[in-house]
């Protein structure tokens, strides 16, 4: 019990005495190939790593804003459905009041390349898809008054057509059939040469700099005939695209995205050194397929929409099952300006970062090389002044106890 009471008092001592030391650094030049090497080396690379990346091309010198934008979109084009070819189609003509939908999207727009048509529904009972899970039957007991089938088109009568085979609803009728796939060869295809006019107006708020991707180079005359090239030095910048061209730039084929649909991403890039010249802030386009070609089930991009009308004052519609292509547009970017701060706020981690070299150089000195006892001599040094907190070690102190427990026998 002596030993640990001791123990414990060495050790407040030395928590104490802590307190009361100061420690300062000491230089001590050493003259080594070796450590010089290694010294001057990890030295060359925190400064290249300062200057060359964090600086130079990462622009620590710079001040940041990121972009703020509004995109608008407009299209054009006309296709021709050959009614012999695909019968269903009750429309022959497409315009872009027809084959937009809806009309207007923040940030994106859906053209319609395929669908299957159901024409002339109007309200009344009539046998349910046999494509329904549930809707066969034999008997109208197997078909409840009232209640609706998952991913049924209508409300069951409580009634079965015994002759079909199906339960009884009240829907629009004739129900789609869902044993229809997309035509293989797309209806409309000819939409692969729509243009789409992309208008897209930012700003950096931070530097009151605005900017469109209608660049000042254009007149009208320019904007009426270009069309988007990538590898082109003025038509790289041109606003209008082909969709075949956008489709093709991400590697798919127009024909074969058709069929089913698909989603698309044009992402406009807005990455501006502000100072330069504010006429070289300009856009990049960079364009992606979202979903996947290779999807085995739910494949592509499809809804569906209904056209109304009255004959006779009796109301009818016609079900469209539009396959297309979703186009999202994204705006990212930032603009940098040269700004004092941040250019001193790099160049004060970077001297800090010079410590490291330092502490490796000590590491490898005091650990690893043959004369490893000589530097730790020359490079630690103790100096007790006149007023050092004193303390005991856990000899003294049992000594101590020791010598108390015999003058108290003496005294005896």
């Amino acid at each position: 019990m002596k030993l640990k009471v001791g123990n414990m008092g060495s050790i407040c001592n030395k928590a104490v005495g802590v307190f009361f030391e100061y420690d300062t650094p000491r230089i001590v030049h050493i003259r080594s190939k070796k450590v010089g090497v290694i010294n001057r080396l990890i030295q060359l690379i925190i400064i290249a790593y300062v200057i060359g990346y964090a600086i130079v091309y990462k622009k620590g010198y710079q001040e940041v804003d990121a972009v703020q934008s509004a995109v608008t979109t407009k299209v054009k084009g006309v296709v021709y459905v050959n009614q012999s070819e695909y019968p269903d189609i009750t429309t022959s003509v497409w315009d872009v009041a027809e084959y937009i939908v809806p009309p207007q999207e923040n940030n994106a727009f859906f053209v319609i390349t395929n669908l299957i048509e159901t024409p002339k529904q109007t309200i009344g009972i009539c046998s349910e898809d046999p494509k329904v899970i549930g809707s066969n039957c034999t008997t109208s007991s197997q078909c409840p008054a009232g209640k609706v089938l998952p991913a049924g088109n209508g409300v069951l009568t409580g009634e079965c057509n015994t002759t079909a085979g199906r339960c009884l609803v009240h829907a629009w009728c004739p129900v789609e059939n869902g044993a229809l796939k997309p035509p293989v060869n797309p209806a409309l295809l000819g939409s692969k040469d729509f243009t789409v006019f992309i208008k897209n107006n930012i700003q950096f708020p931070k530097f009151k700099v605005k900017r469109r991707n209608l660049l000042d180079f254009f007149n009208d005359s320019m904007l009426a005939n270009c069309r988007f090239k990538l590898s082109h030095p003025e038509d790289q910048y041109c606003p209008i695209f082909i969709l075949n061209d956008i489709v093709s730039l991400t590697g798919s084929n127009y024909k074969e995205m058709a069929v089913s649909g698909g989603v698309i991403e044009i992402q406009i890039q807005w990455n501006c050194n502000l100072d330069l010249s504010v006429t070289e802030c300009v856009p990049k386009y960079i364009f992606r397929r979202l979903d996947s070609a290779d999807y085995k089930i739910s494949k592509g991009y499809n809804f569906r929409y209904a056209k109304y009308y009255k004959e006779n004052d009796t109301e009818y519609r016609t079900l469209y099952k539009a396959f297309g292509i979703k186009f999202i547009l994204s705006v990212t970017g930032e603009a940098g300006k040269f700004n004092l701060e941040p250019f001193l706020i790099n160049v004060g981690s970077g001297i800090g970062l010079l410590g490291i070299a330092t502490v490796l150089c000590d590491i490898v000195v005091l650990y690893f090389l043959k004369a490893k006892s000589l530097y730790k001599d020359k490079k630690y040094l103790q100096v007790v002044g006149d007023d050092a907190y004193k303390f005991e070690t856990p000899l003294q102190i049992d000594q101590l106890q020791l010598d108390g427990q015999n003058d108290e026998d003496k005294s005896e």
